[in-house]
């Protein structure tokens, strides 16, 4: 434990290896928690996990008593470029998001609206631990749409994965297109930076979208769709998807909320995973949060915040609604046949799990992400909080993650081994300019609604309530 250093912000430089000391140590792996136990990080790699670590000369260490660590967490579904209009549509049911976006407006956003929604969410993303984040990029209505979308992430130093997907255009279609093809050819992944293609199963018997699914496997690329969307695509769909031989490991099924038995089997069978979006699920009317089918028919399941048009991207806030509403599922399924639950089957644990391990899982990247693993990648979270009444006392880990923690109490974060957020202060990412992008994203939004539309989208009306008769209420006497 010699030669290690206090460090200040500018300290963090590339090579230069970290260590943080003494912290609880939610490993997501076989070795569970350790207490007062060590992290070293050398160049992007988790090089040591456990106590007392030795660490080389010069390494740079965080005190990390009175706290937790825990892996970066991992968004498995996130419409990033809807975050210039954050908490708009938060009146919305799901389908007035439908209609404003692919019915309506859909046509008024332009590239440089994307890349503006796209790297305040990933700044917001980073800020807040979720160090690896889907973007469920589904208004790339050409290439120059995907290239301003992928500046913006690669401005952030984040871990990222475009899903690719033009909802103003049929999947079939723009899949095959030459331009779209070209582009993907041309488009370097690597860890960082990762691709997939992001369209629905919608169109019926004729299952139009099965080019689509061969476009993909012909450019090697992993899917990510909804499915089980309350009123939009049910098991059919997954039927069409399953007789043709397109239901595989490399499919996310996002929501997946309102399904039969017969299509969680297969999406079990075939090695497919759920991205659950619970606040999403139980605001917009998907279907109920799917973590308690996810777990009844044996299927991977990963979290996801959805679009800022409606929430942040509080992952704590995904994990705590997610097990709650586990929970509250399998209250309801006992008392309807008369019977208690006396010991919850999900744990806080699970939930951990699903923010971290899961969405590896769900990308394919298990052997890299998701856990403090010696090998795997740095990609770290350090939640404390010395002023903050609720990080104290902690006797639960995974419990206080979920249900005590919140974003004030990300101390650091660290990405690919470079910390990116320290002592609760981002290294060399301002907020001011990216605001000031979306200003004037939201300034051109605006404008195209006009100021009429934009207040009664924003406003949508709503129908009067009944009221319900109660024989117990007071009568006067002239109503008697």
């Amino acid at each position: 434990m010699t030669d290690a250093v206090a460090p200040r912000a500018d300290d963090f430089t590339p090579g230069r290896p970290v260590v943080f000391r003494g912290a609880t140590v939610i490993t997501v792996d076989s070795a569970g928690v350790l207490e007062n136990a060590d992290v070293l990080i050398t160049d992007d790699t988790i090089a040591g996990v456990g106590h007392n670590l030795e660490v080389p000369a010069g390494t740079l260490e965080i005190d990390a008593k009175g706290g937790i660590i825990m892996p970066g967490m991992i968004d498995t579904h996130r419409h990033m470029w809807q975050t210039a209009l954050r908490g708009y549509g938060g009146d919305w049911a799901l389908s007035q998001y439908f209609v404003f976006y692919y019915l309506t407006w859909g046509h008024v956003f332009r590239a440089e609206d994307i890349a503006a929604g796209n790297q305040l969410s990933a700044l917001e993303s980073v800020d807040q631990g979720v160090t690896t984040t889907v973007d469920w990029s589904h208004a790339l209505r050409t290439p120059d749409y995907a290239d301003a979308a992928v500046e913006a992430l690669k401005s952030i130093p984040g871990r990222y994965v475009l899903a690719y997907g033009n909802y103003l255009g049929a999947p079939w279609e723009w899949m095959n297109d030459p331009g779209f093809q070209n582009w993907v050819k041309n488009f370097t992944t690597d860890d960082m930076m990762g691709l997939q293609v992001a369209f629905d199963v919608n169109s019926g018997p004729d299952f139009h979208e099965k080019a689509a699914f061969e476009a993909a496997r012909e450019l090697g690329l992993r899917v990510t769709t909804h499915a089980g969307v309350w009123g939009v695509n049910g098991d059919p769909n997954i039927e069409y998807m399953y007789n043709n031989g397109f239901m595989d490991d490399t499919v996310t099924y996002v929501h997946a909320s309102s399904l039969g038995p017969d299509s969680y089997h297969k999406i079990a069978a075939t090695g497919g995973t759920i991205s659950i979006a619970t606040e999403s699920e139980q605001s917009a009317g998907q279907g109920y949060p799917s973590a308690w089918v996810a777990k009844k028919y044996g299927i991977t399941a990963s979290l996801s915040m959805d679009t800022s048009v409606w929430w942040s991207a509080d992952f704590f806030s995904a994990m705590r609604s997610t097990l709650s509403s586990f929970r509250s599922r399998d209250h309801l399924e006992a008392q309807s046949k008369g019977e208690t639950v006396n010991v919850n089957r999900m744990k806080a644990e699970d939930a951990v799990w699903q923010a971290t391990m899961g969405g590896a899982h769900t990308l394919g990247m298990a052997d890299k992400l998701g856990s403090i693993t010696v090998g795997k990648k740095a990609d770290i979270v350090l939640l404390k909080n010395d002023e903050s009444p609720a990080m104290t006392p902690i006797l639960n880990p995974y419990a206080h993650v979920v249900y005590q923690a919140g974003t004030a109490d990300v101390h650091t974060v660290v990405v690919n081994g470079k910390v990116v957020k320290y002592d609760g202060e981002r290294i060399g990412m301002p907020l001011k300019p990216v605001a000031d992008r979306v200003a004037a994203s939201v300034e051109h939004v605006r404008g195209e609604l006009g100021e009429d539309a934009w207040a009664e989208w924003m406003n949508p009306a709503l129908p009067e309530d009944e009221p319900i008769a109660n024989p117990y209420m007071y009568l006067d006497e002239d109503d008697k």
